[in-house]
């Protein structure tokens, strides 16, 4: 009786453990010091700052303000690189502590690649340091080590396969909010858009002192007999809310001449009623090997030896360039001879036909 109990009470401490050990076996941290391995951090509500250094000497400081999480003082903080880290925060937890034959290679990498990250709340007091190293030997998780701790351990996040070192950029470019236009409808006095290759499609749409729309555009297409369309003269200036480049290309080597010897597309230039100014320059992206048209493009009026899917632009008074796509900026990107042409309507569906035909769906 006395060594069946036995053997009972060894099972419990042995299941005990796998339950501990296996990712995922409960929702609370791993039971181990959290000076040594105190690396989730619940409550994200309480940060109020966080501090990315990495050891090549770039580094970053996102702040909460009254006016949203804000990067080095400066610019607004990416949505989704915010949340994905905070996320991180939530779920990464230590799984064991590196191993003897990983432990020396671990640290290695932490002081030559590794990201130093500080952790402060609302007030200022200093909640969590730690540094993020590579990936773990097995590629499923990544070495961290606590500040003051004698030993690295291997982080994961439950459900998230690799390692978690991407999400800790100290880069500038990875962190910047990507916004280009955001502006209301409302609030907008005139857009200009000026073709360099093809002037005949520029244009210039301006609200009168009635706030009334009007479109200048090239003469031959304002003198279309069927006159200025002015349900798409207002709704064009709906198209300035919420537009986004694709990324930074700031400090990226050879970028300078390659925006230099790059053939102009074309101005955008958006005024507000308050005299504010958004001035961008867009530039043509020569074919590479991620253009989807190496071969041949089916947008209208576009050069077959450039990209179709994405451009150039240079923004903020000449301080940013950007990459932008053709998709996003394409209801900005009009003619001036569109806002001259009368609105096709749709063919309704019948008994017989009950999908729109696609050349009409796409006029």
């Amino acid at each position: 009786m006395r060594k069946t109990l036995l053997y009972l009470a060894i099972l419990a401490v042995l299941g005990a453990g796998v339950y501990y050990l296996l990712p995922g076996s409960k929702n609370e941290e791993l039971p181990f010091d959290p000076a040594e391995a105190g690396f989730t951090i619940k409550d994200t509500g309480s940060i109020g700052k966080i501090f990315l250094a990495a050891q090549d000497g770039e580094s970053i400081t996102v702040e909460r303000t009254a006016n949203g999480w804000i990067v080095n003082k400066q610019y607004k903080a990416l949505p989704g690189m915010l949340d994905l880290l905070l996320n991180t925060f939530v779920k990464q937890q230590p799984l064991y502590p590196v191993t003897k034959n990983a432990y020396e290679n671990a640290l290695k990498t932490m002081s030559t690649h590794g990201v130093k990250v500080e952790v402060y709340d609302r007030e200022g007091k200093k909640m969590r340091v730690f540094y993020v190293g590579g990936t773990a030997v097995n590629n499923t998780g990544t070495n961290m080590l606590m500040e003051g701790a004698s030993t690295p351990y291997v982080v994961e996040a439950p459900g998230f396969v690799g390692y978690l070192t991407p999400r800790y950029s100290s880069k500038m470019r990875d962190w910047r909010d990507r916004t280009v236009f955001d502006i209301p409808a409302e609030d907008i006095q005139s857009v200009s858009v000026q073709y360099a290759d093809k002037p005949e499609n520029s244009f210039k749409v301006s609200r009168d002192n009635r706030d009334s729309v009007t479109v200048t555009a090239d003469a031959k297409a304002m003198n279309s007999p069927d006159g200025l369309n002015r349900n798409r003269a207002n709704m064009y200036l709906r198209f300035f809310g919420n537009i986004n480049c694709e990324g930074y290309l700031n400090g990226l080597e050879d970028n300078d001449t390659t925006i230099k010897t790059a053939p102009k597309h074309s101005t955008v230039e958006v005024v507000t009623k308050k005299g504010d100014v958004q001035h961008i320059d867009i530039y043509w992206m020569a074919l590479n090997k991620r253009s989807k048209n190496q071969k041949k493009s089916d947008i209208d009026d576009m050069p077959e030896e450039y990209d179709s899917d994405r451009l150039y632009a240079i923004i903020n008074n000449y301080k940013d360039t950007v990459m932008i796509q053709q998709l996003t900026f394409q209801n900005i990107l009009r003619k001036g001879a569109d806002f001259y042409r009368k609105d096709v309507p749709r063919p309704k569906p019948n008994a017989t036909q009950t999908e729109i035909p696609a050349s009409a769906a796409t006029r």
